[in-house]
Parts: structure tokens; C-alpha cells; sequence
């Protein structure tokens, strides 16, 4: 009977401690949606068509690098080191300007027929989606050609995938954007950063810099990212999802383009 209590007992706390942790990340999750609505001075209208009344270019492509604004550098903020060398690339590093109207710095430039607008937020990531909220608004962008570059840390680095849509699967600054923006469209290019090893914090591990060894597959990373991102942009056999008539649209079943990368090898894709 002792050991009946005693075992009681410990399930008792085992279920209370995930009961806080539950709490916890409901509460965080909670406070960040009341914070994205309150930065957000109107909620976003998903511009539909022309025929809705608003003019849109078909050729025009948001791109957004998600981070936090100072920590250039860090395994969080990848996704911004990846639109510095889509700038660098395309001879436009010197070209970034704030945006107060879109809390972030942007780029406004073309390739070839298309109009793209590079983003990267001013706000903390779990807040980016509201300056991805005001950009689309601004520039008239749909939110299926609103393409988001961000880390993954289900991914080794060195490992990139394309995904067409669906859930934040846990990421933060995803989960603001589908919030802020109504709908879990957006393609994403998942940038993978590793997770820790030995007893270091997911926290502690995704906020910090990268290591010397990890430079030096991160710039093989890098100019592969941009090789991806230049290929969606210019591909004009790349169609945007159908997105059902009305209300919120439905999670893209689409597939998904796993790119492996290493120093000394080319990048090679499975569909």
C-alpha cells in the first residue's frame, strides 16, 4: 500500500510539473498574440484578387530573413545572414533603409520580371510576423508569395529544405507570421542550425553565435541559400498554391526539396 502512495504521489508531480510547463508555453503563446495585435494598427486583410479591389503585382516577391534585430551572428538570426548574402549577391548590400511603417529594413529591387522586397524585421522574433503583417500590406503582397527564411533545429547545419506551407512546427517567429498574416501559407526555407549537444539549453544554444568550425560550413550555407532562393524567384514554373474560396486557407500538402550541404560537394536535392 506504501508503495501504491508513494508512487501517487510521484505521478502527482511528474503531472504537475507538466501541467505548469503547459501553462507556461500557453501563456507565452497568449502574450505574444495579444502583443502582435496591439502592434498591428488594423488586422491584416488577405488580399484576395484584382477583382477584390486591390491592385497587386503578380510578379512580386516578399522575402523575409526572421531573427532578432542586434544579434547578427547568432543561430536564431540565420535567416537574416541569408538575405545579407541575397543583397551581397545581388550587388545591393549597401542598399538597406528603414521602414518605420513596416517596423524593419528593406530593399525594393527587381530580377528580371519579377519586383522582389527584402524584410528583415526591427522586432523580436516572436513578434516578426507584424512587420511581415505591415510589409505585405504595404507592397501588396499575397501571402503565398511571401517567402520566409528561418532556422530549423530538427535540421543539422548544413541542411536546407524548402517547405511549401503548413504548420510553425514550434518556431516562434513562424507561428507570428501565420498569426499576424491569418494563414499558414507561406513557403519557408528551413535553414538547419543542429541542436545542442551535451547538457547546453535549446535557449542558450539557438541565441548563441556560431562556433569557428561552424563558420566554415555556414558560408557554404550561405551562397547554397541564395542559389535556392534565386531559383524560386526566377522560376516561372513555380505556381502558388490554390487557396480555397474564402476563409482561412488550408494546410499545403505540397512537397518538400531537401537540400544537403557540404564544404566540398555541390548541393543535391531530393523532391
Amino acid at each position: 500500500m506504501r508503495h501504491v502512495t508513494v508512487a501517487g504521489k510521484l505521478w502527482y508531480c511528474v503531472s504537475q510539473f507538466f501541467k505548469t510547463l503547459l501553462n507556461f508555453v500557453t501563456m507565452r503563446r497568449l502574450l505574444s498574440k495579444l502583443i502582435n495585435r496591439a502592434l498591428l494598427t488594423e488586422p491584416f486583410a488577405p488580399i484576395m484578387d484584382i477583382g477584390a479591389g486591390v491592385h497587386t503585382n503578380a510578379r512580386r516577391r516578399l522575402i523575409v530573413g526572421l531573427g532578432n534585430p542586434g544579434m547578427n551572428g547568432s543561430r536564431h538570426s540565420v535567416g537574416m545572414a541569408v538575405l545579407e548574402a541575397l543583397a551581397a549577391r545581388l550587388r545591393l548590400a549597401e542598399s538597406w533603409h528603414g521602414d518605420r511603417h513596416v517596423s524593419g529594413e528593406v530593399i525594393v529591387s527587381d530580377i528580371e520580371d519579377t519586383q522582389i522586397v527584402l524584410l528583415r524585421p526591427r522586432l523580436p522574433m516572436n513578434i516578426n510576423g507584424v512587420s511581415v503583417a505591415k510589409a505585405a500590406v504595404k507592397y501588396s503582397i499575397k501571402p503565398e508569395h511571401i517567402l520566409l527564411v528561418h532556422d530549423d533545429l530538427d535540421k543539422p547545419l548544413g541542411k536546407l529544405a524548402m517547405k511549401q506551407g503548413g504548420s510553425a512546427r514550434g518556431h516562434n517567429g513562424v507561428w507570428s507570421c501565420v498569426e499576424c498574416l491569418q494563414t499558414d501559407v507561406m513557403p519557408r526555407l528551413r535553414v538547419g542550425i543542429g541542436r545542442p549537444s551535451g547538457e547546453t539549453l535549446v535557449n542558450r544554444h539557438v541565441l548563441g553565435r556560431f562556433s569557428q568550425e561552424e563558420q566554415k560550413i555556414l558560408s557554404g550555407v550561405l551562397e547554397q541559400s541564395v542559389d535556392i532562393l534565386l531559383s524560386q524567384l526566377t522560376d516561372e514554373d513555380v505556381q502558388s498554391p490554390l487557396l480555397p474560396p474564402g476563409g482561412r486557407p488550408a494546410l499545403q500538402t505540397g512537397k518538400r526539396r531537401v537540400c544537403s550541404i557540404s564544404p566540398a560537394k555541390d548541393t543535391t536535392c531530393q523532391t
